[in-house]
């Protein structure tokens, strides 16, 4: 029933099913040079796919310090050379020759995993072994015998019995002669029930102290007597090995159900295990009965499958330990428990449950009881406060052994009584057995004298670590608590005597008793790891990119496809990703030869219509690996504008579909008119409406627009069915992306005499349909060419007539000589009127986008050859234009011979001229500022207009930086402002008259700022050099400063100061100014150099009673040691002399109008997963940085931990209006969305098949 229930669980490795990456394969994880060691400085070992039991049981060896150094011991003259074993006749010892190298990398190499695949070659295991699970307490015994029979003949080969073996020994005593019946059994490990039980004490007890009687109808065959008699059995431990080690039997079958399940539920184990009650000999001194626990090996998962990790003790402190900041639950033992008025102030449930049975008494109550007991005393029931949080009341009371005893089946529950006079343990009695009274009162006296001992036993320095496989992390010793139960449970525990002392130089040693050959095989493998590394980084940074080269490209159909062969037409290099645009561009250029003018390289996506484009790179200094171009990326390398003379539109929305287009024709043939279908296949762009897409169906299917009807496929609730439904006049206003149109989708196109389409059909052979339309070509040549001047002629064209043969067609209908066809050329006309740039002659109507009836121009003129630009231009600026003016430039004349050429043309002389670029309202845009960047590199394309504007560029490599007197606002006026905001606040809020008001970032900030004019400064000049310069400003000169350390420039951004410049010596150039860059000046009373791990910070402290707050201070936080809020908070404590508990602190945001509170959580994920990390104030959500406001509330006075103002809801009263009308726009172009498929397809459950069982083995030879 519950077979399946864990197999996700397994150790299975996350295996793509995509093998190709773009058309490459993906570079195996295998070739990565291993890690280097963690945090930890501990390693961590590999996992083959399912050998976690495997790794847990190496490591729990590896640190277990007398097993490793005695294996160590053992020198090649013994074992042989590894070098040696496949030669004949020789006898290599293989297994601990491998487990020596593995322990020896483990302790050694720098690297965070081990791999054991050599180690499992020496077991002879195949890669189904290592694949599959299997269970490590039959590890453990398999991996023991396979040592002792591989160092038969050395002198290690009674390591195995020295270290782990012990003696059990089974007496049965006859009743009636006394006669001694003893059977001695060895043992490696100790197999203890779990299910009965609270914990291993208690299973030790019924294995090691109870008798089991024979009686009744169970009578003993007395050897003596020849006869059956009553007897007793015991068992007792005769002798202890020097680490004991403790398998639970996690794992049973329930015979009801027939199938195995595991034990989940609470089963203790003391860190510290005092062995003396449960041996033959009692006289021995006290040590060598104690032992410590030191590592348990943890299975999380179900008996069909799971994960196996270790919990071990750092005994010879290799490891570098450090806390996790957990945080710790103390019970607060100071209350008194039997004081019925604290119940209410003890927040954990544990103490206020064991106070009520406390008062109970030792009988108890039954669990139902105590639910109604715990109503009555505090107010509250479990189910609505705690059961949430700690599950049942039944539940919690099993989880805590230690502090509550159930009784009667579990159904009555008391306190656990603690008698320092006689602390025995409880032993609980087996069914029909009786506890030795004499054994029991020798257990309480052994007990209570061991309990004094450890109690004055000083805590150790050693450390707890959690090995998971490759992963080792720090552990607190509490966290093995959390392992006495549930799914994620402890399996085998391993303890060691307290007795056994490690000497001061093993103390930190990783290289103590490892053989010198060994530590010189390890440091060949960590100067072969550097230079694996080494060669990794290198090789790993290089990716393969797909270069589509433009020249070899044309635009067809509404997409890229090759001119002539793929291979021709596409460039693979590799190239290092950590490179810049500008490198791969330059190595383009360089294999290239024949690549003239400029190259922009822009991602493409190879689509079912063909290669299509998205984003153009710009940045030249960026990274590729910034850029997001990775290993087998497509990129298109052309001329930003046109393709064989093409415009191409780049982006996703103008992303190609691919439809199917379905025309039905009557085929007259037929004596009967029957309707069949020419299917066609076009392409349009996904932001392409519904409406256009109708207008080119009526100019390739020549159905007029009034009798076009357009249809659509819709499947019905039979799949194999499906009807044709008309687009509504609705539909015609929203694009194919809006319709959900993909590519291979099917739409009809059909007139007005075929209304009833169940009865086309569609088994017809396509009947090709005439493709053709009119264009209007109007003359534009004057008089002096024709005295047809200005008249117009219609000309017959199919989508696929080149212009040429138009303009041919156009002049021999206006009859004009033939010798002017080379000195005009063809220029579209749009809605207003306007002469659009002159279109390539050699492309088709189609490749021009020309639509039907659409009206060109027969202008006098030659067409822009394909390095050459028609631009527009005007004079002035945007509000006072000259009219337009058109010049044809090539596109490889810089920007400052463009200008003289529009000057020329313009008429205006001098040189205080730039050119700007225009928005897309046609104002004054961006300014062209490298004046000897070519046109191409500017990404200027034909048709482009440009505006002439007076003033002076800087130099290159100058910046001409706007500067800013910034100045935090007067107190008095501040606060006077602010006092007379509020009182009005409710009279504006009332009205809602918010637009009326002028909010602006400074009022809320408390800032000044007044312009002072401009600088020009060399980008090479220091952060000093531009104070010094600011300073020269005519307004600035009366202001004194007594060194530029008295001086603050600030980054502006919209008017408000956001980052401080730092270092007096810095480069301009390196914090990266953009063109737009603004800075702001700040004097300062004192001499300021902030690190740039300092971060300056405005507070403002509420005033109590109030919503407002005393005007700000600027505050000085380091975050070098720790960036969290937390950190903040104690700085902002250490500031005003408060307790934490005392303040609370907020972050405001004055675009929202917002404060965010800024509180120190991690968040609990579950009881077995850590704790999430402390979030960075640098990240989301605060983005802490120069300048903000950090508003602080004194809980001591001021309990209401609102930080809003009256002024903040006014700000959120004006947002909330932009937004409405915002959605009132949004909703008058609205539409209604189609309905959902009628039958969503069903889910398969895929169920999985477990995998047989099989044996595990070792093999090892025979040395004997």
């Amino acid at each position: 029933m519950f077979g399946d229930m864990f197999e996700e669980e397994e150790d299975t490795g996350f295996v793509s099913d995509n093998k190709r990456v773009n058309g490459r394969k993906s570079r195996k994880k295998d070739t990565d040079p291993p890690p280097h060691r963690a945090a930890s400085n501990l390693s961590g070992i590999k996992n083959q796919g399912g050998t976690c039991y495997l790794n847990s049981l190496l490591q729990t060896l590896l640190y277990t310090p007398e097993f490793r150094e005695s294996l160590f011991a053992l020198g090649p003259e013994e074992l042989g050379y590894l070098s040696d074993k496949d030669k004949p006749e020789s006898k290599v010892r293989v297994i601990p020759l491998e487990l020596q190298r593995l322990f020896a990398q483990l302790l050694l190499a720098d690297q965070l995993a081990a791999s054991t695949s050599d180690l499992t070659d020496s077991f002879g295991w195949t890669s189904n072994e290592e694949t599959s699970q299997h269970d490590v307490q039959e590890l453990n015994r398999i991996l023991f015998s396979a040592l002792e029979s591989s160092l038969v003949g050395t002198s290690g080969h009674d390591l195995i019995n020295r270290l782990y073996h012990g003696i059990v020994v089974n007496k049965i005593v006859c009743k009636e002669c006394g006669n001694i019946s003893e059977r001695q059994e060895d043992f490696l490990d100790l197999t203890v029930a779990v299910k009965g039980v609270s914990g291993l004490e208690e299973a030790l007890c019924a294995f090691y102290v109870e008798e089991e009687h024979f009686d009744n109808d169970n009578l003993y065959h007395c050897g003596r007597c020849e006869k059956l008699v009553k007897a007793t059995k015991e068992a007792k431990l005769r002798h202890l090995p020097t680490f004991l080690t403790i398998s639970l039997l996690r794992f049973n079958f329930d015979f009801a159900k027939c199938e195995r399940y595991k034990e989940t539920g609470c089963y203790s184990f003391p860190v510290r295990l005092d062995m003396w009650p449960f041996c033959e000999q009692n006289d021995l001194p006290d040590s060598e009965y104690e032992y410590e626990l030191f590592s348990v090996i943890i299975h999380k998962g179900g008996c069909y499958g799971g994960h196996y990790h270790a919990y071990i003790k750092d005994i010879d402190q290799l490891g570098t330990w450090f806390s996790l900041d957990e945080e710790n639950v103390v019970i607060n033992s100071t209350k008194d428990p039997t004081n019925v008025d604290n119940l209410l102030d003890l927040g954990d449930p544990l103490e206020i449950l064991r106070t009520i049975l406390v008062q109970v008494g030792p009988d108890g109550i039954l669990v139902d009881q105590l639910g109604q007991k715990l109503l009555e005393k505090v107010g509250v029931a479990w189910n609505k406060r705690y059961r949430k949080q700690h599950g049942s009341l039944r539940k919690f009371l099993e989880s805590h052994p230690d502090v509550f005893l159930l009784k009667a089946d579990g159904t009555r529950v008391a306190a656990k009584q603690v008698d320092h006079s006689c602390p025995g343990q409880q032993l609980n009695k087996s069914k029909g057995k009786k506890a030795q009274t004499g054994n029991c009162k020798a257990i309480t006296a052994h007990t209570y004298k061991t309990e004094e001992k450890q109690s004055r036993t000083p805590a150790s320095d050693v450390h707890w670590f959690d090995f998971d496989d490759s992963q080792v992390r720090p552990i607190q010793e509490k966290e093995i608590e959390k392992q006495f139960q549930g799914k994620e449970c402890a399996y085998m525990l391993f303890y060691r005597k307290s007795q056994l002392q490690r000497p001061a130089e093993a103390r930190g040693n990783a290289r103590y008793k490892v053989p010198p050959d060994l530590m010189e095989e390890i440091a060949n493998l960590d100067a072969s790891l550097q230079k694996q590394r080494a060669e990794f980084d290198s090789a790993a940074n290089l990716i393969e990119v797909h270069l589509h080269l433009g020249p070899e490209y044309k635009f067809e159909n509404g997409a890229l496809h090759p001119a002539s062969s793929q291979k021709d037409s596409v460039l693979t290099i590799t190239i290092d990703r950590r490179k810049t645009l500008g490198d791969l561009r330059q190595a383009i250029f360089q294999l290239l030869e024949f690549w003239k003018g400029d190259m922009v390289i822009t991602v493409a996506k190879q689509l079912p219509a063909g290669l299509h484009l998205y984003e153009t790179f710009n940045e030249d200094r960026t990274s590729l690996h910034s850029l997001g171009i990775t290993d087998g990326a497509i990129l298109f390398v052309w001329n930003s504008n046109q393709v064989c003379g093409m415009q191409v539109q780049a982006g996703e929305d103008f992303e190609p579909v691919l439809l199917k287009v379905l025309c039905p024709t009557m085929n007259s043939k037929l004596e009967t008119a029957m309707v069949q279908f020419t299917e066609t296949q076009r392409v349009f762009a996904r932001n392409t409406l519904l409406a256009s897409v109708r207008e080119a169906l009526t100019l390739s299917t020549g159905i007029s627009p009034e009798e076009l009807t357009v249809y659509y496929k819709k499947n019905l609730g039979n799949k194999a069915s499906a009807t044709w439904v008309e687009y509504d006049a609705e539909d015609m206003h929203k694009s194919l992306a809006d319709l959900r149109l993909k590519d291979g989708d099917s739409v009809l196109a059909t007139d007005q005499k075929c209304y009833r389409l169940s009865v086309l059909s569609s088994n017809g052979m396509p009947i090709t349909i005439a493709d053709r339309s009119w264009l209007q070509v109007r003359n534009y040549c004057g008089e002096k060419l024709a005295p047809t001047a200005g008249a117009t002629v219609t000309i017959p064209v199919t989508m696929e007539t080149l212009i040429l043969e138009i303009k041919a067609h156009a002049i021999e209908k206006l009859k004009l000589k033939d010798e002017q066809e080379d000195g005009t050329c063809l220029r579209p006309i749009d809605r207003t009127g306007k002469l659009l740039p002159p279109v390539c002659e050699d492309l088709t109507v189609k490749g021009i986008g020309l639509k039907t009836g659409s009206s060109l121009a027969l202008f006098p003129g030659h067409t822009p050859t394909e390095t050459q630009l028609f631009l527009y231009f005007s004079v002035g600026d945007s509000l006072h234009l000259s009219p337009e003016m058109e010049i044809v430039v090539e596109q490889f004349i810089s920007v400052r011979e463009c200008l003289k050429l529009m000057l020329e043309k313009a008429g205006l002389t001098g040189g205080y001229w730039h050119l700007r670029k225009t928005d897309w309202c046609y104002d004054a845009g961006e300014v062209l500022k490298d004046e000897e960047a070519t046109l191409a590199d500017m990404k200027i394309v034909n048709g482009e207009t440009l505006i002439i504007m007076e003033g002076r560029l800087p130099p290159k490599g100058f910046l001409i930086l706007p500067v800013w007197l910034y100045q935090p606002a007067p107190n008095s006026e501040n606060r006077g402002c602010f006092h007379e905001e509020q009182e009005n606040v409710s009279d504006r809020l009332c009205a809602l008259n918010i637009e009326s008001r002028d909010f602006s970032l400074q009022q809320y900030l408390g800032t000044e700022l007044a312009y002072m004019g401009n600088i020009e400064i060399s980008g090479e000049a220091s952060l000093e050099d531009l104070k010094t310069q600011v300073l020269t400003l005519p307004v600035l000169q009366d202001l004194s400063v007594p060194s530029m350390e008295f001086v603050r420039v600030w980054l502006v951004e919209n008017k408000c100061p956001v980052k401080i410049l730092r270092n007096q010596q810095q480069q301009l150039s390196k914090f990266k100014l953009g063109p737009h860059a603004e800075i702001g000046i700040q004097p300062l009373q004192a001499e300021e150099s902030l690190a740039p791990t300092e971060l300056l910070l405005r507070l403002q402290m509420a005033v109590p009673g109030e919503r407002s707050y005393y005007p700000a201070e600027e505050f000085v936080w380091d975050t070098s040691k720790e960036y969290t809020a937390r950190a903040l908070k104690q700085k902002i404590v250490q500031h005003y002399s408060l307790l934490p508990e005392q303040i609370e602190i907020a972050k405001y945001f004055a675009e929202q109008f917002e404060w965010m509170p800024m509180t120190s959580w991690s968040q609990q994920v579950s009881k077995k997963k850590k704790k999430k990390k402390l979030q960075s104030l640098q990240g989301a959500p605060y983005y802490l940085k120069d300048g903000d406001i950090i508003g602080v509330k004194n809980l001591l006075i001021d309990k209401n931990k609102d930080f809003s103002t009256m002024a903040d809801e006014i700000g959120k009263e004006k947002l909330r209006l932009e937004d409405s009308n915002k959605d009132k726009r949004q909703q008058a172009t609205a539409y209604q969305s189609g309905d959902a498929p009628e039958n969503s397809e069903r889910k398969t459950i895929c169920v999985r098949t477990r995998r047989p069982e099989v044996a595990l083995s070792i093999s090892v030879a025979d040395f004997r």
